[in-house]
């Protein structure tokens, strides 16, 4: 503890003060809240078999709604995890619905209507009480009482997540001991090792109540943008995507930069890559591209182009004409079918008042809200992450194989950057039977990092391999081998 100490105030001087700095602030601020047990919901017969907690948080001017599954084990010992979803600007109900919650959509049998719901067994909070966050403001039903207040950054959104963190333990005091851990997806894996870093340096700075912060959960996760952009054409190339001949110039003529290179044959070599992949659903390279046949939308549009902005608003514009008439299509299928489900169903009379959300604060729900007023000021948490491994620390860090977005390999080497000892080297690890993917171990003192793939599972791994997510977590989080 003492050098746990000793070495959080060495790195509170220079830039990383200003965490200390905004913490107080937003501390400072009222820790207002409201709570509601959740018994039923829309879409799902008879009463809930979990004891789901919907409410607000307020961080200053901003009231962020959350949704609290408590575990189905023993929730006054089980892990605490606040569970962050990307975007940015994706609701907590993506992760609840569609990745480690215990409900999903009835998708197979849709067929119009209010969406039906079912329980799933394979949930995390099978073993584990979570928090699903809309986060940052302006995402789900979260929402400001100060207009100024919906203006966001990815730093300034870690520093709330901190200040919201504590002030859900002053309203559930039954809680303040349990482990804490604080998980993420995707473009949110940015903010996992920023909110760690603030919560020690609260916890050193006196805040209360004292976070027993255990460790951090990420998948899929966005670290590095330069870093992952890179990883792409390695990743495309031993997937046959692009031709031995093409990688081979690649490499020489962009030298391994294929970010910002200005070699003329490099852009040219670039151009050749970007049009052979541009049919390519980079999400998970074995799923068909999602297109779309509303009159707003007749040209192919699909996830994670290079113009991925325009890509999102497109699919938000267009969304509300296509579930007036949604099928589920027998001949091609396609994943964002199955997300627009979620928009049906939160906006659908009931839900809202069903979940507590207070009356007028959101006009129209929507999974992932790409109208957000947020600045992305951070590209690379790699020191975060590297001032960590100093630190008593349990990490999780899992990614599907299929992944184009944010590809293994990319991940890999930023693991690697971290000059850890290898505990346990690479190997399968298996569910039923069956190898579900492969694993590797790092320790450095009291940090412990497993790293996994989920063979055959695109971003995020959960939408593909939920079953085999589950007990990869629930053997990680009970410091089993997977």
């Amino acid at each position: 503890m003492a050098r746990q100490k000793a070495m959080l105030n060495s790195r509170s001087q220079g830039v990383e003060q200003k965490w200390v700095c905004i913490l107080l602030v937003l501390m400072s601020a009222s820790a207002a809240s409201s709570q509601h047990i959740v018994e039923t919901l829309p879409g799902f017969p008879g009463r809930l078999p979990f004891k789901l907690e919907t409410g607000y948080i307020s961080v200053g001017e901003i009231e962020f709604f959350y949704y609290f599954v408590q575990s189905t084990g023993n929730p006054r010992a089980d892990p605490l995890i606040l569970f962050m979803n990307g975007g940015p600007g994706c609701s907590g109900l993506n992760a609840f619905l569609y990745q480690i919650g215990p409900l999903k959509f009835n998708v197979t049998d849709y067929t119009g209507g209010l969406p039906s719901l079912l329980y799933e067994p394979d949930a995390w909070t099978e073993t584990a009480n979570i928090i699903f966050i809309d986060a940052p403001v302006g995402a789900g039903f979260s929402y400001a009482t100060s207009t100024s207040e919906y203006n966001s950054t990815d730093t300034l959104n870690s520093a709330q997540m901190q200040a919201f963190l504590r002030n859900w333990l002053v309203a559930h005091p039954s809680f303040e001991t349990n482990p804490v851990f604080v998980g993420s997806d995707s473009y949110a894996g940015l903010y996992p090792p920023m909110v760690a870093m603030a919560i020690l340096q609260g916890n050193e700075a006196g805040l209360k109540p004292y976070v027993h912060l255990k460790g951090m959960i990420l998948s899929c996760p966005h670290t590095n943008t330069d870093l992952e952009t890179n990883a792409r054409i390695p990743f495309a190339h031993r997937l046959a995507l692009i031709s031995d001949a093409l990688y081979k110039s690649l490499e020489v003529n962009c030298g391994g930069n294929f970010v910002d290179s200005t070699n003329a044959n490099c852009t040219k070599d670039l151009a050749t890559y970007n049009k052979l992949i541009e049919l390519i659903n980079e999400t998970n390279v074995l799923d068909p591209v999602c297109t779309f046949i509303s009159p707003k939308s007749k040209e192919a549009f699909k996830l994670a182009t290079p113009n991925q902005e325009e890509h999102r608003r497109s699919l938000q514009d267009s969304s509300k004409d296509y579930l007036v008439s949604l099928r589920r299509p027998r001949d091609l299928w396609c994943k964002y079918f199955d997300y627009l489900l979620v928009d049906m169903w939160g906006n659908y009379p009931g839900v809202q008042e069903a979940l507590h959300v207070r009356a007028g604060t959101v006009s129209e729900f929507f999974r992932c809200n790409i109208s957000l007023a947020y600045s992305e000021d951070i590209t690379n948490v790699l020191d975060y992450h590297k001032n960590l491994t100093r630190l008593g620390m349990q990490v999780l860090v899992f990614s599907g194989d299929h992944d184009m977005l944010m590809p293994h390999n990319g991940i890999e080497k930023w693991i690697k950057w971290l000059d850890l000892t290898v505990d346990t080297d690479w190997r399968p690890w298996f569910v039923d039977g069956q190898v579900a993917g492969y694993t590797r171990k790092y320790q450095e003192g009291a940090y412990r990092l497993t790293y996994a793939t989920l063979k055959g599972a695109g971003h995020s791994p959960p939408e593909y391999k939920r079953r085999e997510c589950y007990k990869m977590f629930r053997r990680w989080i009970h410091y089993y081998p997977l």
